[in-house]
């Protein structure tokens, strides 16, 4: 989602409240409670889910294991859940014409770093750059080159976007910054 006029042009970005990421936190959660309760059920000696009967599972050595996975499993769904309470990633890319200026803000971890600032001014842009890798799964990734200070990327982690949309998205971006495109 972009916001553009003569002078301003402000996009945002994304970050982890998405619904892939929804669901793989939701899916996750329901898996490993699942075998946090098998396994827990295996060491009590009841049911406490009905689709396994607590006889079929001994708890040395499987019921050990699936609460294992089962707890490990909950980690990994709780970080998940903090990254979409916390919106990770998400901000915008604001350039100005008019003052001169870009800034670049995400959200990131809670702690002393969690916003992030980078501001640049428009004339140490050298360019747009497109790195482009043609694999099983394709990346391409959009650059802006800033003197002094190297290539800063644009574009999501996960944003995945067709060969026509990068290029219109550059195309538009190196002809509002007035700067030149490098292809990779």
């Amino acid at each position: 989602m972009s916001w553009r006029s003569e002078r301003i042009w402000i996009e945002l970005i994304a970050g982890s409240r998405k619904t892939s990421n929804f669901c793989w936190a939701f899916i996750l959660f329901l898996g490993s409670l699942g075998f946090l309760l098998v396994g827990i059920s295996s060491y009590l000696g009841r049911n406490l889910i009905s689709l396994f009967p607590s006889q079929q599972i001994i708890f040395f050595p499987q019921g050990i294991v699936m609460s294992f996975y089962g707890i490990a499993g909950l980690f990994i769904s709780s970080y998940l859940w903090c990254t979409i309470l916390w919106n990770i990633g998400s901000g915008y890319d604001r350039f100005d014409r008019k003052e001169g200026i870009v800034c670049i803000f995400r959200w990131g971890f809670p702690g002393k770093n969690r916003r992030i600032l980078l501001r640049f001014l428009m004339k140490d842009i050298q360019s747009i750059r497109i790195e482009v890798k043609e694999r099983i799964y394709a990346r391409r990734v959009l650059y802006m080159e800033i003197r002094g200070r190297g290539a800063i990327p644009l574009t999501g982690t996960d944003e995945n976007l067709t060969p026509r949309e990068i290029e219109q998205k550059v195309a538009e971006l190196a002809y509002f910054l007035r700067v030149p495109i490098e292809v990779f």
